[in-house]
């Protein structure tokens, strides 16, 4: 028995079978860890006195749970117990609607776990956690209305893509409500909330802040404040237009040198083939593979890959004199030059893996550049030739 906290519930490990913690400090409330590691917060109590019933109540999950946060509304519910309420019960009544923080968390481990990719369940996780649960977990899903919604999403109208992004994980949570019979048919609260309209960011790279970059990557690697693995990271984004998460889990097994190519079984939209051109292959052939890892960009620890490029990546940008320029502007880049150059938007597309066409189309005023250009060389000729009056492009 100790005092339940987030010290002593990250200090409980799993064992073989199920185990409990009970708090020395609050009688009834205590922790269960599952053999797979999951812990969840719960009251337990008597009904009927010392020969009365056993009732366990689930309060939730430790880490969408904090244990204060626990711990706050075991006292509220033991305090039901003592006016002789039994929680249990009214919650077996709502079984069927049942609150919205115990749901979420269902939905978050049977829906999104299961058939999304990681990074997307652990951006879903981070917006229940930080916006979601702390204003609606004790609600009941099925009372939840639009109005609850738009105050939500209204109170993130300083960070509007954030506030979007709230909006539309809950419109999936309350679809899932519906088929899962929490709620009515029909009864989204999410339907008609107008969402905030998002300024699509185009940074692209000039020829001279690339030159600058360049010089920049070259100096940390002269001088070593970098590694050769993350200076290895930024010219393969630069030099490929692939996404961070493909560069940064990326393994030699998926790299045919023979071809030219890397094969990624899994990106953001499935399978993938990134071609390599000679820069980028010089890139691959020239970066030190550690034996007993299997990724190309090696992070600290043994046999992992590098998880984080941001804290180095400010570094060279800042040396470079680029301080607002994100990594995923290099592929923003990689296509800008592209579609200036003249190729066709299909041939960006699929060069970059969108599997959506207007995906590509932000880049369509850029490949309008060389048919400009074009239009104006053949209207200089003819023009000549017709001895058109006045000034004409030479």
């Amino acid at each position: 028995m100790t005092t339940i906290s987030k010290r002593s519930v990250d200090a409980t490990k799993a064992a073989e079978k199920d185990s409990y913690l009970r708090d020395k400090d609050l009688k009834w409330f205590g922790l269960k860890v599952t053999p797979t590691g999951r812990k969840v917060y719960l009251i337990q109590y008597r009904v009927g006195g010392r020969k009365g019933r056993t009732r366990r109540v689930t309060i939730g999950v430790h880490g969408v749970l904090t244990a204060d946060q626990a711990r706050a509304r075991a006292k509220q519910l033991l305090g039901e117990v003592a006016a002789g309420c039994d929680p249990a019960a009214a919650l077996r009544e709502e079984r069927g609607t049942g609150r919205l923080g115990e749901l979420l968390t269902r939905f978050l481990e049977e829906h999104a776990k299961g058939k999304l990719k990681p990074s997307t369940a652990g951006e879903y996780h981070r917006l229940a956690r930080l916006h979601i649960l702390p204003v609606l977990q004790h609600r009941l899903a099925r009372d939840i209305s639009r109005s609850d919604v738009v105050r939500m999403h209204t109170a993130l109208a300083a960070k509007p893509y954030q506030a979007n992004r709230v909006a539309a994980l809950l419109s999936k949570f309350f679809n899932w409500c519906e088929r899962e019979g929490h709620r009515p048919d029909g009864s989204n609260p999410c339907r008609h909330v107008e969402k905030f309209g998002e300024v699509k960011r185009e940074r692209f790279l000039s020829f001279e802040e690339l030159t600058r970059l360049g010089e920049a990557l070259r100096a940390a690697e002269d001088q070593r404040t970098a590694s050769p693995w993350t200076i290895a990271a930024i010219r393969l984004l630069a030099l490929t237009g692939a996404r961070l998460s493909e560069i940064l889990t990326l393994k030699w097994e998926f790299v045919d040198f023979e071809r030219a190519t890397i094969r990624l079984p899994d990106s953001k939209t499935g399978d993938k083939t990134v071609y390599l051109n000679a820069p980028a292959l010089t890139v691959l052939t020239e970066l030190h593979r550690v034996v007993g890892n299997p990724f190309v960009i090696v992070g600290e620890r043994k046999g992992a890959r590098l998880v984080n490029l941001q804290k180095p990546w400010r570094r060279i940008r800042k040396a470079a004199g680029l301080d607002d320029l994100r990594l995923h502007d290099l592929r923003h880049s990689f296509a800008s030059i592209g579609a200036s150059g003249g190729m066709s938007l299909p041939m960006i597309g699929a060069l970059l893996g969108h599997s959506q066409p207007q995906t590509t189309h932000r880049y369509a005023h850029l490949a309008a550049d060389p048919l400009r250009a074009a239009s104006e060389t053949i209207a200089g000729q003819i023009a000549g030739a017709l001895a058109f009056p006045g000034k004409h492009p030479s």
